[in-house]
C-alpha cells in the first residue's frame, strides 16, 4: 500500500505542530510575586546593542517603569529564573536584574545604548499595555517591535517603524528630554558607563 505524498507531508507537519516548543508564560502568582517598582518617575527607556568594532546593531529592548518595571526583549535571548515572562515581557526588572541584563549583552565586542525619557504614569502604563498585546516576536523583529510600540505611545509621535536598531538610536536621539548612556563592559565583569 502506498501512502500518498500529501498525506505523509501533512502527518510530519501535524506532528511537528505538536511537538513546537510552547512560548514562556509565567503564572498570575508568579508574575505578581516579582512586581517590583524602581522609585522616582515612570520612565521608557530603549536598550540597543551595538558591535563595537562596526558600529552596526544587534538587538533592542524597551524598559518601562510605570506601576511596575518591565522589560519587552522581544526575541531575546537572556534568561534569569527569577525573572518570570510572558511571552518576550519580563517582569521583576529590579536594579540587580537590569544590571545581568546589561552584563549579558556588554561584552568585549558589544556595548549597550542606553536612551532613556521620563514620561507620565499614563503614558508607561499605555506602553506596557501595548508590550502585552505585541506578544512574542519572530527572530529579527526586535527593532520593529519596540520602534512599532514607541509609534503608538504620546510623546513619540512620527516615531520611525524600522527593523533597523540603529535607526531606533538615532530617532530616540532627537526626542525632546531624552538622556542616553552606553555600557561598555569587558569580558572579566568590569562595568564602565560613559554619558
Amino acid at each position: 500500500m502506498r501512502i500518498k505524498s500529501g498525506m505523509l507531508l501533512g502527518a510530519v507537519v501535524l506532528l511537528s505542530a505538536c511537538g513546537a516548543a510552547q512560548l514562556p508564560w509565567a503564572p498570575d502568582e508568579r508574575v505578581a510575586k516579582a512586581s517590583y517598582r524602581l522609585s522616582g518617575a515612570a520612565t521608557v527607556t530603549l536598550l540597543t546593542v551595538i558591535a563595537n568594532d562596526s558600529g552596526s546593531a544587534g538587538h533592542s529592548a524597551l524598559l518601562i517603569n510605570g506601576s511596575q518595571r518591565v522589560l519587552y526583549d522581544p526575541a531575546g535571548t537572556w534568561y534569569n529564573h527569577d525573572v518570570p515572562e510572558r511571552a518576550d515581557l519580563l517582569y521583576g526588572m529590579t536594579p540587580q536584574m537590569m544590571q545581568n541584563y546589561l552584563d549579558y549583552h556588554a561584552r568585549k565586542r558589544f556595548h549597550v545604548v542606553k536612551q532613556t525619557k521620563v514620561v507620565s504614569p499614563q503614558v508607561a502604563e499605555q506602553m506596557i499595555v501595548l508590550a502585552k498585546q505585541m506578544g512574542a516576536s519572530a527572530n529579527g523583529m526586535c527593532a520593529q517591535n519596540t520602534s512599532a510600540i514607541l509609534s503608538q505611545t504620546p510623546g513619540f509621535e512620527g516615531f520611525p517603524v524600522s527593523v533597523w536598531p540603529k535607526s531606533a538610536v538615532e530617532a530616540f536621539s532627537r526626542i525632546q528630554g531624552s538622556k542616553t548612556e552606553k555600557v561598555y563592559q569587558d569580558d572579566e565583569g568590569k562595568t564602565d558607563l560613559n554619558a
